[in-house]
């Protein structure tokens, strides 16, 4: 196993679950990582895939477990998409197959929500524990009918106590699968929309930052695509026999969160 960094970064990017927390308790180390760093002024940005929360939701969660922490210190991929999507195609007709979180965000930034399929510019798919045989109809409609398929994310189950739930994958896979067409975007990790929406967060230069998750397809893939350093948790969705068989792997393999941190950090 590697050994623990022996420096410390100006800046750290952390997922959320399975990295600091896990359903509604702190991981182990998770506090004595997040205030060592603070305390030494270190910069921090959290990041998360699920887009079943509010950022403001996520900093809330942070604060009661307690880890105070402000919203604009958190990144998810909903913001992501939405973002792109006001630059792109402002006031866009789109279907979004999703909960109420994204379809409140869409609506806010402007975006027309609609079934119709001749009408819909872009299909959405999301995380979705709502998804029915109907919304699958709608986008096969859509997509034939012209309409562009992108994604929030593309984890293939979110992890929760005691196991997991189907994630973002699963409801794009239904729709390529019927359609034939290919997804075009993920705004969540890895993409480079997410990471630079971090980095600014952050700003810091990736090279003096450090990206911390527990999934290799995602949050180490997604720091070692920016040039930054990596660190996998062994808490959350990857196990060492899995890692094993993976080609990205990270610079530092964590028992624990607080092994992020060099010898003797106080």
């Amino acid at each position: 196993m590697s050994k623990r960094p022996n420096r410390f970064y100006t800046g750290y990017v952390f997922d959320l679950d399975g990295t600091v927390y896990l359903g509604e308790a702190l991981l182990p180390g998770a506090r004595r990582t997040i205030e060592t760093l603070r305390r030494r002024e270190c910069r921090i940005a959290f990041v998360s895939n699920k887009p079943v929360d509010t950022r403001q939701s996520y900093a809330d969660k942070l604060t009661r477990l307690g880890l105070p922490t402000p919203v604009e210190d958190v990144v998810n991929s909903s913001q992501v998409l939405v973002r792109w999507l006001s630059e792109h195609a402002p006031g866009a007709k789109v279907f979004p197959i999703a909960e109420q979180v994204l379809i409140r965000e869409l609506e806010e930034a402007g975006m027309v929500l609609t079934d119709v399929p001749g009408e819909i510019e872009y299909v959405i798919a999301s995380f979705d524990r709502t998804f029915v045989y109907r919304k699958l109809q709608v986008a096969f409609d859509a997509i034939r009918a012209g309409a562009r398929l992108i994604a929030s994310n593309a984890d293939a189950y979110c992890p929760v106590p005691g196991g997991g739930e189907p994630d973002a994958a699963s409801i794009i896979a239904a729709i390529e699968a019927c359609t034939g067409c290919k997804n075009e975007l993920v705004a969540g990790k890895p993409s480079a929309l997410m990471v630079r929406t971090a980095m600014a967060v952050l700003g810091t230069d990736p090279a003096e930052s450090i990206m911390v998750g527990d999934r290799v397809e995602t949050d180490i893939l997604m720091g070692q695509r920016a040039g930054m350093a990596t660190a996998m948790p062994l808490t959350g969705a990857t196990t060492l026999e899995k890692l094993a068989q993976s080609e990205v792997q990270p610079d530092y393999i964590l028992e624990r969160l607080d092994d992020l941190l060099p010898d003797g950090a106080t």
